[in-house]
């Protein structure tokens, strides 16, 4: 289990087309992974919310941990988020970054008052996840996190047959 301190990047996340060749390129050019594998949809993530209202999509999530910065790839699947939005706005690459607090709900209301509100939220197991509306000053979105215990992935990339187990 990682420690964090107050606020610290935790985690840098991509949005992607094509989870598939993106874990590819990943591996084969850079060594990235092995990745671990989730599909996030509703009823699998509670407290499930996307501008206020709840939230109705589907996306796959692939991570990677680099020492203690986790890499992040999001894939949309069905339904509408602050994913589709980036990928209509900017293509793939960089959303967001992710800061770790012990106290999301404390964190929040601090960056409320700085004008950064909640745009998307949920939660998967006991990991707590808040997007915030920084894009206008940060040129990315901020999530807040408080790196909670998650089950096991679907699956892994590379399997490890191919050399992708730890």
């Amino acid at each position: 289990m990682r420690k964090f301190q107050e606020g610290a990047t935790m985690q840098v996340a991509v949005i992607v087309r094509d989870m598939e060749a993106a874990l590819r390129r990943h591996w084969d050019q850079c060594r990235i992974g092995p990745w671990d594998i989730y599909t996030f949809a509703p009823g699998k993530v509670q407290n499930y919310i996307y501008r206020g209202k709840p939230a109705n999509h589907t996306c796959l999530i692939a991570v990677a941990w680099s020492g203690d910065t986790q890499l992040e790839l999001i894939q949309p699947l069905t339904g509408y988020s602050i994913y589709d939005e980036h990928l209509e706005r900017h293509g793939e690459g960089l959303h967001h970054i992710k800061l770790y607090y012990s106290d999301c709900q404390k964190a929040i209301a601090g960056y409320a008052k700085r004008g950064y509100p909640v745009i998307q939220c949920g939660r998967f197991d006991e990991d707590e996840h808040y997007y915030l509306e920084t894009e206008k000053d940060f040129g990315y979105i901020v999530e807040l996190g408080n790196a909670g215990h998650i089950r096991s992935a679907e699956r892994r990339y590379p399997p490890a047959e191919a050399g992708g187990g730890v």
